[in-house]
C-alpha cells in the first residue's frame, strides 16, 4: 500500500506544526499540504485530492463542518478526522451525520493521533481486500464493532471482549490499579506489565470505555500532553 496523502486544516500555525510532526512520525503517512483557512482547504482538497483531511472546527471566516458539509455535497472523497476543542455533543452528531472517520479533542496526544490513523490505514487495507461482503465483514469495518462503539457499561460490568484485548493482560491492568496509586500514564502501567506503551493504552482505553478507571490530559515537564488514567473517584 502507497503512502496515504494528509492534508492538515487548522487556523492556528502552532497547533498546525505540531500535528505536522506528529505525522511524520507515523509510518505509512505524507503530509502534502498544510491550511489556515477554510478555502485554503478546499483548495488543498480538490488540487491535491488527498486521501484523509485532518480538519479542525473553529475558522475566522466559518466552521469545519461548513467544509465538510460542502466537500459531500460534492461528493468529495476524502475521508475526515476533526480535531477539534468543541466538546459540544450536537457538534459530534453533526459531524457523524457528516461521515467522519473519528472526532478527537485537543489538546492533541500524539498516542490518541497514531492509534486512530494506524486504524484508519487498518481500515483501508480490510477494504481493499473484499472482494465481496459477508455480514461479518461489515461488522469488522464499520465502527460498531470497536470498543468505543460499544454500550453504556456499569462499572466493572462483564462485557464481551473486543479483538486485541485478552483477558490475562486485562488483568493485568487491573492489578496495577488495585493498589491506591496516583495517576499514570499509559508508558507507566507498560512498564508494569511488561509491554509497550501502545498495547497498555488499548487496554487503559477498554478500561475507560467500561468505566473502570478514568482519563484526564496533563502536561509533562517540557509541556507535551499526555493521558493519565487512575480508577474513578
Amino acid at each position: 500500500m502507497t503512502n496515504i496523502k494528509v492534508v492538515i486544516a487548522e487556523d492556528d500555525k502552532q497547533i498546525a506544526e505540531i500535528q505536522k510532526r506528529f505525522l511524520e512520525r507515523i509510518e505509512g503517512f505524507e503530509l502534502v499540504g498544510i491550511a489556515h483557512g477554510l478555502e485554503e482547504a478546499e483548495d488543498l482538497v480538490d488540487v491535491l485530492e488527498p486521501d484523509l483531511l485532518l480538519l479542525d472546527i473553529q475558522f475566522p471566516s466559518g466552521t469545519g463542518l461548513d467544509l465538510l458539509r460542502k466537500i459531500r455535497a460534492e461528493n468529495g472523497h476524502v475521508d475526515v478526522i476533526l480535531i477539534t476543542a468543541a466538546k459540544e455533543v450536537e457538534t459530534l452528531r453533526e459531524a457523524l451525520r457528516g461521515g467522519v472517520f473519528d472526532y478527537i479533542l485537543k489538546p492533541l496526544v500524539f498516542e490518541r493521533l497514531q492509534e486512530t490513523l494506524v486504524h484508519y490505514r487498518e481500515h483501508l487495507l480490510k477494504l481493499q481486500s473484499m472482494q465481496s461482503l459477508a455480514q461479518s465483514d461489515v461488522d469488522t469495518v464499520l465502527p460498531r464493532s470497536g470498543a468505543a462503539a460499544m454500550p453504556e457499561q456499569k462499572p466493572g460490568a462483564e462485557v464481551r471482549l473486543p479483538k486485541g484485548v485478552d483477558a490475562l493482560t486485562l488483568d493485568k491492568v487491573r492489578e496495577v490499579f488495585s493498589e491506591p496509586c496516583g495517576p499514570l500514564s499509559a508508558e507507566q502501567v507498560g512498564e508494569q506489565i511488561g509491554a509497550s506503551r501502545t498495547t497498555a493504552r488499548r487496554y487503559l482505553e477498554f478500561l475507560v470505555s467500561n468505566r473502570e478507571l478514568v482519563a484526564e490530559v496533563s502536561y509533562g515537564s517540557v509541556g507535551r500532553p499526555e493521558r493519565r488514567y487512575q480508577k474513578g473517584r
